[in-house]
């Protein structure tokens, strides 16, 4: 599993012109999923986004996590995070996870963000042509890679 992080001020998603979600402070998380990926991996990797401490104190040192800045959530499927570009100037997705697996892995991950953090989630469509608008803050942006997390 991969995820982009990225510390906001503000972030959207829409679908055919329709805002279908919206947070404020918080983190935009562009997850993508592969067929190694399962539950067990993906409440390690929320446990671990949920409990970084990415936030500044009153001494403007990264100190405070999501739930204590009463941070929000979007979430957006991203399976070109998967994309393979060694060959040729054409990506490659074969290593990105299969649509019905990874649709039910998004949700599943969706439903546990709002089981760990008590301010709002907000989620994208999968499988959508999605616009994502963000405001970064910081900006502040990390790259999780399950497999190198969790070894």
């Amino acid at each position: 599993m991969k995820v982009v992080l990225q510390r906001v001020r503000e972030a959207s998603v829409a679908v055919d012109g329709q805002m279908i979600g919206q947070i404020g402070r918080g983190y935009l998380l562009l997850v993508g999923i592969s067929d190694e990926d399962d539950e067990k991996e993906a409440d390690r990797m929320m446990d671990k986004i949920s409990k970084l401490r990415i936030f500044e104190d009153e001494n403007g040192k990264t100190n405070l996590s999501l739930a204590d800045v009463g941070g929000e959530v979007l979430v957006i499927s991203q399976f070109t995070l998967y994309a393979d570009c060694h060959k040729g100037n054409r990506p490659s997705f074969v290593r990105a996870g299969a649509p019905a697996k990874a649709e039910a892995l998004y949700m599943y991950m969706v439903q546990g963000f709002r089981e760990r953090v008590a301010t709002k989630v907000e989620h994208g469509r999968f499988g959508a042509d999605m616009k994502v608008s963000l405001v970064n803050d910081g900006p502040f942006t990390l790259a999780l890679d399950s497999k190198e997390l969790f070894r």
